[in-house]
């Protein structure tokens, strides 16, 4: 399994604007969102292309575009709606699909409660949304669905990452790509990232 910091210098300055317990509801809806669209560079900047003929005010030619289908971005609720509008912005004609899972508190196992999927995700690029990377159950959980469900290329992207949660995603899903803003420390008793920045699903929508 591969894992891609995406270490811009803007995508840094706005992670320390989300990590900060000071920013507002609204400002960490905002920089998320504007994280999500930078990291979507990266995360898509290997996408296949065709070239089409199209005709400009001054002549025709063959400009490239988008080849096949486009991508399905796959967002695990609720914190992955965080996400979900920045990569939009990026590729508006994109399939949107919802996996909805919460972590027994126990155990610290996901279970799902809500699943509706695409139907040709064996065609698409699946990019699988989830602000937090930390004991990697959800996001292993939610893999395996989208997997059962026909998808085969699949990336992930989180804004942050345990060692922990990359280790245990890899054990279940070797195949597939992680893309994160940064790696942090590890995970504290409660499987929450340190230093972290708190629960994102709270933090996004104001909530505890």
């Amino acid at each position: 399994m591969s894992v891609t910091i995406v270490g811009h210098p803007l995508v840094a300055h706005k992670l320390t604007l989300l990590r900060d317990r000071e920013t507002s509801t609204a400002g960490f809806r905002r920089i998320a969102r504007e994280i999500a669209l930078l990291m979507g560079y990266e995360v898509m900047r290997d996408l296949e292309l065709e070239r089409v003929p199209i005709s400009t005010p001054l002549e025709p030619m063959m400009a490239p575009l988008l080849a096949g289908k486009k991508l399905c971005f796959v967002s695990i609720l609720r914190a992955g709606n965080g996400l979900l509008d920045g990569m939009l912005d990026l590729v508006p004609a994109a399939r949107v699909g919802h996996i909805g899972l919460y972590r027994d508190p126990a155990t610290l196992e996901p279970v799902e409660y809500y699943a509706k999927l695409p139907e040709d995700l064996a065609q698409r690029q699946v990019i699988v949304l989830d602000p937090m990377l930390a004991t990697g159950h959800s996001v292993a959980a939610a893999v395996a669905r989208i997997k059962q469900a026909g998808g085969t290329r699949i990336r992930v992207v989180c804004l942050l990452a345990a060692p922990e949660g990359i280790a245990a995603l890899g054990v279940e899903h070797p195949d597939v790509e992680v893309f994160t803003a940064a790696v942090d420390r590890g995970l504290d008793e409660h499987g929450y990232i340190r230093p972290g920045l708190g629960d994102a699903g709270d933090r996004l929508f104001g909530t505890k």
